[in-house]
């Protein structure tokens, strides 16, 4: 069928505009739709105001469903045993010896309650901020397993609750944040009121350590810091297991969590985040820094 004109007060002929169907159903229509959808999948460089908003909101949201989680003892420590069970089937039930062993040297097990209360939150925000300031094309990506990894682990805390080595008194573990007084772990002394006592399977300790750790090694530069990123999650399975705050499975429920992060971020980017561009291609401030040649 030819074009439908219509004649124009000065006698010219026109064309009648499109329809909105058929401007929505056009070629045209398509590609901006999907060019649209690309950019938002594109990464770009992030927002030192909304990260601070969203790191700050994130981490309240997740601490506020964490702790509204029911706290059911009985059934936590039904889970416990049956974790102590499964441990000691395959001979692998090692956190009792490590738990007593470590605490008969003060000044390394106090140093271990300092770790456990601290570094999880300095190290995993310090790598957020490396990541922002040196690998601004790498940080959404990133950030997205580590969100991930923390969302999928709340869904642990509410269908598995598990009381940590700590609170099985009936199997002679040692709380050794009590025993020596130090400060620091929200989950004993005088802090435990705050959190969850029985949120312990996944262990978010292992997905973030493992989180930083495998970032770090994948993009630092130096042998060293590679190594020390690598180093972090294994000092951080010995500190969760000889503090008495997880079982070695807990760290097996936190791999699985970073894994689903892990597998989210490539879904989603279409790439594991060390892959992607150190800066992002559509940076502004990379054009005015190496502007387009004509």
């Amino acid at each position: 069928m030819g074009e439908t004109t219509v004649k124009t007060l000065e006698g010219r002929t026109a064309t009648p505009s499109p329809t909105t169907d058929e401007v929505s159903d056009s070629p045209r229509s398509s590609r901006s739709r999907r060019e649209r959808f690309l950019e938002l999948r594109s990464p770009r460089r992030p927002r030192i105001w909304f990260e601070i908003l969203l790191i700050a909101v994130s981490y309240w949201i997740y601490s506020m469903i964490r702790n509204a989680v029911p706290e059911q003892k009985a059934q936590a420590v039904k889970n416990a045993d049956w974790i102590w069970d499964i441990e000691k089937s395959m001979g692998l039930a090692f956190e009792h010896s490590v738990n007593h062993t470590v605490n008969s040297v003060e000044w390394l097990i106090v140093s271990m309650n300092y770790y456990y209360a601290t570094l999880h939150f300095i190290v995993t925000i310090g790598v957020l901020v490396w990541l922002y300031r040196w690998h601004p094309g790498r940080y959404a990506a990133a950030r997205l397993v580590l969100f991930a990894t923390t969302g999928v682990a709340l869904v642990g805390y509410y269908l598995y609750p598990l009381a940590p080595p700590r609170l099985m008194t009936h199997l002679d573990f040692i709380d050794t944040v009590l025993v020596h007084e130090t400060w620091g772990s929200m989950a004993s002394g005088d802090l435990k009121n705050m959190s969850n006592q029985y949120a312990a399977m996944p262990s978010m300790h292992i997905g973030w350590s493992l989180w930083c750790g495998l970032i770090i090694a994948a993009l630092a530069a130096a042998p060293w810091a590679k190594i020390l990123g690598l180093l972090y999650p294994a000092a951080t399975l010995v500190v969760i297991v000889a503090t008495a705050n997880h079982f070695w499975l807990d760290a097996v429920g936190g791999v699985i969590c970073l894994a689903f992060g892990f597998a989210l971020s490539y879904a989603w980017y279409q790439s594991l985040p060390h892959h992607l561009p150190k800066v992002p291609v559509r940076d502004p401030e990379r054009k005015r820094r190496w502007p387009t040649k004509a």
